[in-house]
């Protein structure tokens, strides 16, 4: 579409603002306008592809065509338009008697107007072809554009053929715009006998993506800076990719996040990880010197790689702290963490479990059922467990100590849908509740749940409060000391620990008639047979002793000093200053930032005048509680050391976001759910996550002329 006004020479722009109205639908309507115009270009436009292109600004208009500044009456016509220049009247005459030399002269002047005048008529032969080629892009682009909007994939089950795109998504949509009267893709299929050919849709793709990111670019480097986040990888067309967000805080002081695309993830060790740091900053141009915090999510068989990359981006990097990310509880993202069978088949477990109950409300109803049965005279615990199993208690803090609560009504559950005696569930179900009761039957699954459950107790009141309010995290991060002492005490005195988590498991196994065994595997692997090695040490060394390890490991990794100190600057929201009012200000920790605060050498009495401000409390006046609310105080600009700070704060991937912050991941795994993975595309994804970025289709069309030159001749 056009960003100014279709009249020739109008002066309407940034000097002097206009509101600027489309061409009408009403064909009649649409004439008049074109009239009134006098432009010869657009005489022969359709009415629609003038409502779509062009626009006339509001100084064309009488105040009575308006009913307010920024909406036209239905009937509106433009009147206003400088007059053309006219010959005056009475201009003296030529004299009929000319001489020689003027009669050559004049010859002269015919002869280079008459050459003029053809190379113009070449010009304006030339600039309209060029212009139905941009109006032909912007079509595709539109449509492209609006599937991805969508979350439509453009290609379907008939694009068998490399240069045909067949029953598309795509092919569909521009054969009903030219049904509706697109006449320039009109001409182009009766020129061609296609619009677009698989080829050039890959093209559009890509400009797509490559505009899209470009704006993305533009947005954090507006803002400074930034923090990394990364999620589970994910495959897509057989490939492995990394999905990378950013999250910043905005001009209007919110936090925000962003979806900027799919990394490759093939390779191992430092050369995957500096592949990946060379793609984000020399081909999406990221300036990693501002990079504040870094949050990854990967677990399993790939989590070794994404910590080689991780500490890459920390050494040379050395502000982009590692922290967690909010969007994952503490507990589960330390288990998702560990390399172990056991842990392992119980993270695989809980997820196969939570897609299998989310298939019919019916199977919820199973398990309700279930729990009654093992919760005969305990109502109110029976309860309590059923609204628990309603939610997604599978990524809950509590998680492990849930599914030990509910395993046998679990596993009979299961074993019921199964059966199947009443032929209520249809083959898929009954096969996914035997790949379940297969994994819960297994001892090494259960003596796994259990050693998770006892550990992850020590962090999970740790973990909520980090997901809680401003409050809760400060006052978690003064407590982190305290876990670590447990988790200490725990690995200190193993063998006592592991003694009571053994005849724990064991406990339960035996309710469920489940024999404790050694993993076939591992006797398979050794070459040993079944006795020679006792369970409880085999389970010791391969379970407890390493689960501990791990999570001490881990929690001193993600929360090393500088994030604890940056934690800690919540104190700087009101509703904790009041909290502590008889604490003076920490400036320890503030003087994190002192490199990146507007000026460094007013921190300490400015923080001193901020610390006053909300150190005392008037009759019924309530503080901001929240990062966000203080971020929107409106004094909070004549605090400009403590505005950089707590904006610095605001992109830590620890914080929980706003709800209406949050959209990028909530639209990233919409994507990855609905989407079926043979229509899964990283470029089209990209779009669909960021369908609010405003790139407008001209430069869209301007990229993709620039970038394929040679594509309008050879089409």
């Amino acid at each position: 579409m056009q960003t100014q006004c279709a009249v020739l020479n109008c002066t309407s722009g940034k000097s002097d603002p206009q509101p600027l109205f489309r061409f009408p639908h009403d064909p009649e309507r649409c004439k008049k306008w074109v009239e009134k115009c006098q432009r010869q270009d657009l005489i022969d436009k359709s009415p629609n592809q003038l409502y779509r292109y062009y626009r006339l600004c509001g100084k064309h208009f009488v105040t009575s065509s308006t009913d307010s500044s920024t909406v036209l009456k239905d009937d509106a016509i433009p009147t206003i338009f400088d007059a053309p220049s006219q010959p005056q009247n009475g201009q003296v005459k030529r004299s009929k008697e000319t001489t020689k030399d003027d009669e050559k002269e004049s010859k002269g002047r015919k002869k280079i107007k008459k050459s003029q005048a053809e190379t113009n008529k070449e010009d304006v032969q030339t600039i309209p072809e060029e212009e139905k080629y941009k109006e032909y892009l912007k079509s595709l682009f539109e449509v492209l554009v609006l599937l991805a909007d969508q979350g439509i994939p453009p290609t379907g089950p008939g694009d068998n053929k490399q240069d045909s795109l067949g029953s598309s998504n795509f092919q569909a949509l521009l054969e009903y715009r030219m049904s509706c009267g697109d006449e320039v893709l009109k001409t182009r299929h009766d020129a061609n006998k296609e619009c677009c050919s698989s080829a050039q849709l890959s093209q559009l793709i890509e400009v797509c993506e490559k505009c899209i990111r470009g704006k993305l670019m533009e947005e954090v480097k507006q803002n400074v800076f930034f923090s990394l986040i990364t999620d589970d990888l994910v495959k897509i067309s057989g490939e492995w990719y990394l999905p990378v967000f950013l999250r910043f805080v905005d001009q209007s002081n919110c936090q925000r996040e962003r979806f900027v695309g799919f990394l490759s993830f093939e390779g191992d060790g430092d050369a995957l990880a500096e592949k990946l740091l060379s793609e984000m900053t020399d081909k999406w141009g990221l300036n990693m010197e501002q990079c504040r915090g870094q949050a990854h999510s990967c677990s399993g068989a790939h989590f070794s790689k994404i910590k080689t990359f991780a500490a890459k981006l920390m050494e040379r990097y050395p502000m982009a702290v590692l922290t967690l990310r909010s969007t994952h509880t503490l507990n589960m993202s330390l288990a998702g963490g560990m390399a172990l069978s056991g842990v392992q088949l119980v993270m695989c477990t809980l997820k196969k479990i939570e897609s299998f109950f989310s298939q019919t409300p019916s199977l919820y109803l199973e398990l309700e059922h279930a729990i009654s049965i093992f919760y005969p005279e305990k109502e109110e615990k029976a309860n309590e467990l059923k609204e628990i199993c309603r939610t997604s208690w599978t990524r809950r803090h509590d998680a492990f100590e849930v599914a030990v609560e509910i395993l046998e009504a679990l596993l009979l559950c299961v074993d019921s849908v199964h059966d199947n005696e009443d032929l209520r569930w249809n083959d898929q179900v009954t096969h996914d509740a035997l790949e379940i009761s297969k994994a819960l039957a297994d001892f090494e699954f259960i003596m796994a749940l259990v050693v998770l459950k006892n550990t992850m107790t020590l962090t999970r009141a740790f973990g909520k409060n980090m997901q809680g309010k401003a409050t809760d995290v400060h006052f978690a991060a003064h407590s982190l000391k305290a876990v670590l002492h447990s988790l200490k005490e725990v690995s200190d005195n193993i063998d006592v620990y592991h003694e009571f988590w053994n005849d724990e498991a064991s406990n339960l196994a035996a309710a469920l008639d489940i024999p404790v065994t050694v993993p076939r595997s591992f006797l398979r692997k050794h070459q040993s047979e079944p006795g020679t090695i006792q369970p409880e040490s085999y389970y010791k060394e391969h379970l407890s002793v390493p689960v501990v390890n791990h999570v001490i490991k881990e929690v001193n990794e993600l929360f090393c000093e500088n994030h604890l100190k940056a934690l800690r600057c919540l104190s700087l929201v009101p509703a904790v200053i009041e909290q502590h009012k008889s604490t003076e200000p920490d400036e320890e920790n503030v003087q994190l930032f002192k490199d990146d605060i507007p000026n460094a050498g007013t921190l300490s009495a400015e923080l001193h005048c901020w610390w006053v401000k909300w150190s005392k409390k008037g009759k019924g006046e309530t503080f901001p509680s929240s990062l966000h609310e203080t971020l929107q105080l409106a004094d909070v600009k004549f605090f400009p050391n403590m505005l950089a700070v707590l904006r610095l704060i605001g992109i830590l991937p620890t914080l929980a976001l706003e709800d209406s912050c949050d959209d990028a991941y909530k639209r990233f795994r919409m994507y990855m759910e609905n989407t079926p993975d043979k229509f899964k595309s990283k470029s089209l994804a990209l779009l669909n996550m960021n369908y609010d970025v405003e790139c407008d289709l001209d430069t869209m069309v301007e990229v993709y002329m620039k970038t394929y030159p040679d594509t309008e001749e050879v089409s």
